[in-house]
């Protein structure tokens, strides 16, 4: 096991040394022959065997703040709850990282105080993740009937969050403002001039086009919030269809209208070039839910998440750990934003 030098406060223990803890397959008390490590902007994952462990990184961005224990510990139950409703099988439970007087650090049981939580998850086979099995051309209509019905059942049973019509045209208008705020933001560096022409079409949509979405803020839920290929498992012979990685942090973000959700499905699907794979989610969304949203109401909602993607790429640019993909991030931003003109465009020409 790692030495550390004694130390007086457990909570000194920094991140770097947490991370070269959890990838060395030694510590763990199940013994995986060894740790694969992941990085996004927000976590840490470590894959070990037949478990994944994730860290958050002690960090705040926007609505989401990690920097305590305290905080981490309580974002950790909130993922391990929500995540439950989309995938029971796959999240376990919470696992105190702990430091023991001596300075060891431990996840298995024993004395020690906490310097930080950990969600087990039960790992995945990658390859029926939707975003593998696009890139392998492996999709059937069978699986994305499943994965479908999976959505379904989840949106009928999910808290119901109405807004009036109005209230929803004047959130719409406030996240459409809000985004460009974080864009406009001078560290980032963005070309102005290429937000404001997404954000005023935007505008202009709603205020042009607003009777499409007429009803739309009643059928609000609590959802996923996070809809992507990546966290769409298909399933096989031992492990169900699930859907993971739900945005746990802000339960305003997972307000939304579950053709939102499925538009970003479809906005990522088409973006990995599996445009057939976008169309047919959307139609088999239309005939289990029973709603045959609009077209121009769907583009729109594709590019409204088009924009909160760019926010997301732009994000990285403000983290030292992705500074050497700068420019890729930058790019990718960029690329969104295309999306998103090209999306409200649309909207406009079909409504």
């Amino acid at each position: 096991m790692k030495r550390i030098a004694p130390r007086t406060r457990a909570a000194s223990v920094n991140l770097d040394e947490k991370v070269a803890f959890l990838a060395a397959a030694r510590h763990y008390p199940h013994r995986p022959r060894s740790v694969q490590i992941i990085e996004t902007h927000f976590a840490w994952i470590f894959i070990a065997g037949e478990r994944a462990y994730k860290l958050k990184k002690p960090l705040r961005q926007a609505s989401m703040d990690y920097r305590t224990v305290a905080l981490r510990k309580r974002a950790c139950r909130a993922e391990l709850v929500l995540n439950r409703r989309l995938a029971p099988h796959v999240y376990r439970r919470l696992v105190p990282l702990r430091c023991a007087s001596d300075g060891r650090l431990s996840i298995r049981a024993g004395a020690g105080g906490v310097v930080d939580w950990l969600v087990q998850m039960r790992r995945l086979a990658p390859e029926r993740l939707l975003d593998r099995a696009i890139g392998a051309h492996r999709v059937g209509a069978r699986d994305l009937e499943r994965a479908v019905g999976c959505l379904a059942r989840f949106f009928r049973r999910a808290r119901a969050l109405p807004m009036s019509d109005r209230a929803y045209r004047t959130c719409m208008r406030e996240q459409i403002h809000a985004s460009a705020r974080a864009l406009h933001a001078r560290d980032l560096g963005l070309a102005a001039g290429r937000v404001e022409r997404v954000v005023r079409l935007q505008l202009g949509w709603i205020a042009r086009h607003g009777e499409l979405l007429r009803g739309r803020g009643a059928l609000l839920r609590d959802g996923h919030g996070d809809l992507r290929p990546e966290h769409v498992f298909l399933g096989t012979a031992s492990q169900s269809v699930c859907v993971i990685d739900c945005l746990e942090f802000d339960s305003r973000l997972r307000r939304m209208d579950p053709a939102e959700e499925m538009a970003f499905l479809a906005l990522e699907c088409t973006r990995l070039g599996a445009a057939r794979v976008a169309r047919d989610l959307l139609e088999r969304y239309a005939h289990a839910m029973h709603d045959p949203v609009p077209r121009a109401l769907m583009a729109f909602y594709m590019s409204r998440r088009a924009v909160v993607r760019a926010q997301i790429a732009a994000w990285h640019l403000r983290d030292p750990a992705f500074a050497s993909h700068a420019r890729q991030w930058r790019a990718r931003a960029y690329s969104y934003l295309d999306d998103a003109l090209r999306y409200v465009r649309r909207a406009d020409r079909v409504a």
